[in-house]
């Protein structure tokens, strides 16, 4: 069977080219020639209703009794699907030889997803980490820890999430993949 021919492609200054007044040819940028400002991970996520957001401040309250509280990590957004927190360094959190722990790291990675999950039900549900995957890329020394978590997949009672972690100065410091089943609201 013989191959189709391939069409030749418009030339360049037709397909990049338009008309000005009197008649002139103006050169159209290029997808490639425009710098497109970058989308932030929160601004790919809706805000949540107020109402919604204020079920998730218990994370930062003063009488806060769970593990998240107590290892200092302090949530510092939440949309649906998404939440941002900060695990602020204190020298508990260090190793021997002065950087943050591994394990507050994956605790951070592990407790940000929470909220990007439950975002999107009306009441409490119960969330269970299934599986979580981390890679440690850079160490932290002396500087907060702060997680972008954001779903990637739901089914009916199983999440797929993301959670990037940097330094506060903004370098990659950890990825996570992690599954959460979703149980029934409480």
């Amino acid at each position: 069977m013989p191959r189709p021919k391939r069409s030749e492609a418009p030339s360049r200054e037709g397909a990049a080219s338009a008309s000005a007044p009197g008649g002139r040819r103006l050169r159209e940028p290029l997808a490639r020639d425009m710098v497109a400002r970058r989308m932030t991970n929160a601004e790919r996520f809706a805000p949540l209703p107020p109402e919604r957001r204020a079920a998730w401040e218990f994370f930062n309250a003063g009488d806060n009794p769970f593990f998240p509280a107590w290892v200092g990590l302090r949530l510092e957004e939440v949309r649906r699907d998404y939440a941002r927190f900060r695990l602020p360094w204190r020298d508990v959190l260090r190793q021997p030889v002065g950087v943050m722990h591994g394990g507050a790291i994956a605790t951070l990675i592990d407790t940000a997803v929470v909220p990007a999950i439950g975002s999107a039900y009306d009441g409490p549900r119960v969330l269970l980490t299934i599986d979580m995957h981390v890679q440690f890329l850079a160490p932290i020394e002396r500087d907060d820890a702060v997680a972008e978590a954001w779903v990637e997949r739901r089914g009916k009672s199983i999440v797929f999430c993301r959670v990037e972690v940097r330094s506060g100065a903004g370098e990659l410091a950890a990825t996570g993949a992690l599954v959460y089943k979703v149980g029934p609201p409480r």
